[in-house]
């Protein structure tokens, strides 16, 4: 197994303890530790999942048009990959339909990073994998460079989402050349978003980092607020924090403790109206929309854009 390291474990965990000191924890730590893994494997796999299933197998039936030379090897380039699996529906279909190609998922997480790409050996695709942070724009510019255009930029399951929009996507144009494609989804905002909160799996997913470190739901309250981005309309996103109802000591090296009716905030996740993702898209990344596929619940929007 390949994997260039850009971001060591040292380094993670290192972050990890800055962020529990600044009560505010950020995408990377919800993959890392086994049990965040198991918890998002649990809802990427579940019906709620489904819409964006479904788009990325819809999205291999166009896996023909994805580089513009067709003599050429794709490089596919996953930023956030996880554990692969929409990735390799693409792959698949790109060999069927006489393309060649080259994997490189791209995430921060050792253990998904593993499973994406002993599972792409597996199926017998040649695959490097690339261990980094992609909310840093410079360990995105290293990732794209790992590869030769034409480049497919693969960005599934809405991990669009749990950045700050405007500026992800801007760092993920500027790693697009001429020829490239980016193949990004989005979750539609819907009613059942709101609901997030009265899931047993979101909530064990959102308290996953903190209940490693040995905290447990019933020391405090995990609350979920549904927010609007007033940058540009449509925008909304879900914020989620953890208050501490006594005095905590946490399972970490030099026992930090976390005082009774402290907060951390445990990240976010913005969701679009089909119009507002447009706009990320095509007027503020400056990015063309070739093609865009909505799944059958609505729930789910995914475009393939370029330069």
């Amino acid at each position: 197994m390949n994997i260039e390291v850009f971001l060591t474990e040292a380094e993670i965990a290192q972050e990890f303890a800055e962020s529990l000191e600044a009560r505010d924890l950020p995408e990377k730590f919800f993959y890392w530790f086994p049990r965040s893994v198991r918890a998002w494997l649990d809802i990427s796999q579940n019906s709620a999942a489904a819409g964006f299933r479904q788009c990325w197998e819809n999205a291999s039936d166009h896996a023909q048009s994805l580089a513009a030379d067709a003599n050429s090897t794709v490089s596919v380039i996953s930023f956030g990959s996880g554990d692969g699996a929409k990735d390799r529906l693409l792959i698949k279909a790109l060999e069927h339909a006489g393309r060649s190609a080259k994997y490189f998922p791209v995430d921060a997480s050792q253990t998904l990073l593993e499973l994406a790409c002993s599972a792409a050996e597996d199926a017998e695709i040649e695959t490097m994998g690339i261990k980094a942070d992609i909310s840093s724009p410079m360990h995105l510019v290293l990732a794209s460079d790992a590869a030769e255009s034409p480049k497919a930029f693969l960005v599934a399951g809405n991990t669009l989402g749990g950045f700050d929009p405007l500026d992800q996507v801007r760092h993920l144009a500027e790693c697009m050349h001429s020829g490239d494609r980016l193949l990004i989804d989005g979750e539609i905002f819907h009613e059942a978003v709101l609901a997030h909160g009265d899931d047993p799996a979101m909530r064990r997913f959102a308290l996953a980092p903190l209940a490693t470190v040995g905290v447990a739901e019933d020391d405090g309250e995990l609350r979920f607020e549904h927010k609007r981005d007033d940058r540009h309309s449509g925008l909304h996103l879900v914020t989620r924090f953890f208050r501490a109802d006594r005095d905590l000591t946490l399972g970490v090296p030099g026992e930090p403790t976390l005082p009774r009716g402290e907060r951390v905030f445990l990240n976010f996740r913005y969701t679009y109206t089909p119009e507002a993702f447009r706009w990320l898209l095509a007027k503020h990344a400056g990015l063309k929309i070739l093609e865009e596929i909505v799944s059958s619940d609505g729930c789910c929007i995914l475009a393939v854009c370029s330069r």
